[in-house]
């Protein structure tokens, strides 16, 4: 690689071109994890469910199998520390779940809409960034540490290493590590391409079909460029680190902690000791290959708000969306693709909580339109 003065550069171009791919993808097979509840809530249909389902197999496995061959040291990242906040994760979740489906999309499709054209979505992610920074270093961040993360499980007081599902796999049935990881994800992986690729309609989707492996593909990707190819001995400290990440450590793609940094990046722009890093590139490669797409489809398009109403609605589900996805450690890419991955116990709580809150909010959506009738008709009279 030569000198390592230059890794930096390396991690975060390279965060820029993969989060290109992901955005131009998404916006080309209309990925949305919201999107994808709200068709299983309102009409029963699973084919965008499927979509994620298969992007999570495609992740997975590329991941585990550079956790495997050593590439890459998963235990060192945020989703597999033996220190489990379990609550923070869950209620993370829940909060997400909620402010993703007012909002009527999560980080990532905001991101999307971006590129195609919405402003709706640019005062979202903005206040979205606010808020996020508030619950990373401000005065949610106080609410989080001494309310929520102080409920946890400390796996490494057990013996575990790490919180994956592997390791969890190996202490109950007395496997060795290196032959439950492959068991686990061949296990996870089969399950999730058994109930995806079931569907005939789905086998034929062209465009679904190559979407999903291709964001699964890039968010692998995403951990061996920062925890492989970033890996390296600092040249001014000469410890050995992982550069140009904000947390310090590898990361694949995620939206929420790195909106907050973008946001204090334009802040602090004259601050030299901010850096552009992996996260913040992957937000505008995201925007750009979403961008390019639009134009590309002549599907560009400038979007407003409808109403005061439709104002109200996405700010409110901005501000949960930020501190819920900080407090829960990811969205549902940075948890929902990244962070099942890695098969992090922590994922599947925080993703349960995703789901839990979007689900909830949906049906509740959905019961206050039928009632709306009822409620008219009794007024009228």
């Amino acid at each position: 690689m030569g000198s390592n003065a230059n890794l930096g550069l390396v991690v975060a171009a390279g965060g820029f071109v993969l989060a290109f791919v992901f955005g131009y993808a998404a916006a080309r097979a209309n990925f949305c994890t919201m999107g994808a509840l709200s068709d299983i809530v309102n009409m029963g249909s699973w084919t965008r469910m499927r979509t994620w389902m298969l992007a999570v197999a495609v992740a997975m496995l590329g991941t585990s199998l550079l956790s495997y061959t050593g590439q890459v040291d998963l235990a060192r990242s945020v989703a597999q520390r033996p220190l489990v906040p379990w609550l923070s994760l869950l209620m993370g979740g829940v909060l997400f779940g909620i402010g993703m489906t007012i909002a009527g999309g999560c980080a990532n499709r905001n991101l999307v809409r971006l590129g195609g054209g919405s402003i709706r979505s640019l005062v979202v992610l903005v206040f979205l960034a606010i808020a996020s920074y508030m619950t990373l270093k401000g005065l949610f961040a106080q609410w989080r540490a001494n309310w929520l993360d102080p409920v946890r499980v400390d796996l490494a007081a057990f013996g575990w290493t790490d919180s994956s599902l592997a390791t969890a796999v190996a202490k109950a049935t007395g496997l060795a590590p290196r032959i439950a990881l492959p068991v686990t994800v061949a296990v996870v992986a089969a399950a999730l391409l058994v109930f995806v690729f079931k569907d005939r309609r789905f086998r034929t989707n062209r465009l679904q079909v190559v979407g999903a492996v291709v964001m699964g593909a890039v968010v692998a990707a995403g951990w061996y460029l920062t925890g492989h190819l970033g890996y390296g001995e600092n040249p001014e400290t000469l410890e050995t680190v992982y550069f140009a990440t904000n947390s310090r450590t590898l990361e694949s793609l995620s939206f929420v902690g790195p909106l907050a940094y973008s946001l204090e990046m334009l802040l602090l722009w004259t601050d030299k000791s901010l850096r552009l890093t992996f996260g913040i590139t992957a937000v505008l490669g995201t925007i750009a290959g979403s961008a390019l797409y639009a134009l590309t489809s002549r599907s560009f398009r400038w979007e407003g708000f409808a109403s005061l109403s439709d104002l109200r609605r996405q700010l409110l589900g901005a501000v949960l969306m930020g501190a819920g996805g900080v407090t829960a450690a990811g969205c549902t890419i940075g948890q929902g693709l990244s962070g099942l991955s890695t098969l992090a116990i922590g994922s599947f709580i925080a993703v349960a909580g995703i789901a839990l809150g979007g689900v909830a909010t949906l049906r509740f959506i959905l019961w206050r339109e039928e009632r709306a009738p009822e409620l008219g008709a009794t007024a009228a009279t």
